[in-house]
């Protein structure tokens, strides 16, 4: 893997770990139940995207 797409994992690895820890944060704040499974399922989603970048590393 070259330097720059080296760049590109870490840089997709950093954008899955904030979106996925941006649901977390936002489902803990719903009330409406629907919403809430909705986000986490989410939140699960892109956390598999984060461990289909990491993969790539390894």
């Amino acid at each position: 893997m070259t330097d720059k797409e080296l760049m590109y994992v870490e840089d997709a690895l950093s954008h899955a770990k904030f979106l996925q820890n941006q649901c977390c944060e936002s489902a803990s704040k719903l009330m409406d139940g629907d919403l809430k499974s909705f986000v986490n399922e989410l939140s699960t989603k892109h956390q598999q995207i984060f461990g289909s970048f990491f993969n790539l590393l390894g």
